[in-house]
C-alpha cells in the first residue's frame, strides 16, 4: 500500500511536470520571443528549460555524484548512452542543445516539449538528413552554444561504449570547437533498471523509475579534447577511449 502511495504521487507530480512544460514551450516561450531580444530570449529559455529538468530531477530521485569541471560555452559534448534519463541528469547542469535520435520526435507530449527546446534530430542512415543536421550544429557552435551528442547511437546497459559515429564530430572540427567527453554510470539498483533498451517503451520504463527509492548516477566530465589538426576518425576514437577509461576504472 505504501509503495502504492509513493508512487501514485510520483506519477501525480510527472503529471503536473509535463503540464508545466507545455505551458512553458506553448506559452511563455512565445511571450518571451516577443518581448525580449533574442540573446535575452535564448538566456530566458535556456534558464527555463535547466529549472524544468531541475524538477524532473528530483520527483524521479537522481542522486547525482559529479565530478569534473563543467564545461564552458561553445562547446560540443559527447557522452556514453544508457537511458532516456541521461538527458535529464546532463542538461540540468548547462544549458545545452541535444542530438537525438528522429523517434523521440514522435513520442507523445515528450517528443513535442523536445522539439520546442531546440533539439536536434537525427536519421539515422539518411545522408542527406545528417547532412542538414550537421549544418544545424556548425550554426549552434557558432553562435557558442553548447550541444550534447551521444555518438553510440543508441543505448547499452552501461558497461560497454559502442563504436562512436564520427560524423557527429565533424561540425566541432569545421567550426575549431572544443570537444568535452562525458562518462555516464548509473549505480545501485539503477544499474541495472535504468537501461532503456530493446523494445522498452517510454511511460513502462518511466514507471520503473518512479517504483525505486532513488537513482544514484555518476556523472564525470573528462578533459577536453582539442579538435585542431584532428580528423573526425581520430577524436571519435580518443573520446571513446577516455570515456571507456573512466568506466572501467569505476566499475
Amino acid at each position: 500500500m505504501k509503495v502504492n502511495l509513493r508512487l501514485g504521487y510520483k506519477l501525480f507530480l510527472i503529471t503536473l511536470l509535463f503540464i508545466n512544460g507545455l505551458i512553458i514551450t506553448a506559452g511563455i516561450f512565445p511571450v518571451v520571443n516577443f518581448m525580449s531580444t533574442v540573446a535575452n530570449a535564448k538566456i530566458k529559455q535556456d534558464a527555463l528549460k535547466i529549472l524544468w529538468l531541475g524538477w524532473f530531477s528530483a520527483i524521479v530521485k537522481l542522486q547525482i555524484s559529479k565530478e569534473g569541471e563543467i564545461p564552458k560555452q561553445g562547446i560540443l559534448l559527447v557522452s556514453n548512452h544508457i537511458s532516456w534519463l541521461d538527458i535529464i541528469v546532463i542538461g540540468q547542469y548547462l544549458p545545452a542543445y541535444f542530438v537525438a535520435k528522429n523517434d523521440i520526435s514522435s513520442w507523445p507530449v515528450i517528443g513535442y516539449l523536445a522539439r520546442q527546446g531546440g533539439t536536434i534530430f537525427i536519421r539515422r542512415g539518411d545522408k542527406q538528413h545528417i547532412q542538414s543536421t550537421a549544418e544545424k550544429m556548425v550554426l549552434l557552435l557558432k553562435q557558442n552554444c553548447n550541444i550534447i551528442a551521444f555518438p553510440e547511437g543508441t543505448t547499452t546497459q552501461g558497461v560497454e561504449v559502442l563504436n562512436f559515429h564520427s560524423s557527429l564530430f565533424q561540425p566541432a572540427l569545421l567550426t575549431k570547437s572544443v570537444i568535452q567527453p562525458v562518462a555516464l554510470q548509473y549505480r545501485g539498483a539503477a544499474k541495472e533498471h535504468a537501461p532503456f533498451i530493446g523494445d522498452d517503451g517510454f511511460v513502462p520504463h518511466l514507471i520503473k523509475m518512479l517504483m525505486l527509492d532513488k537513482i544514484e548516477v555518476q556523472l564525470s566530465f573528462l578533459p577536453v579534447v582539442h579538435s585542431l589538426g584532428k580528423s573526425r576518425n581520430e577524436i571519435s576514437i580518443e573520446t571513446r577511449d577516455l570515456i571507456k577509461k573512466k568506466i572501467a576504472t569505476s566499475l
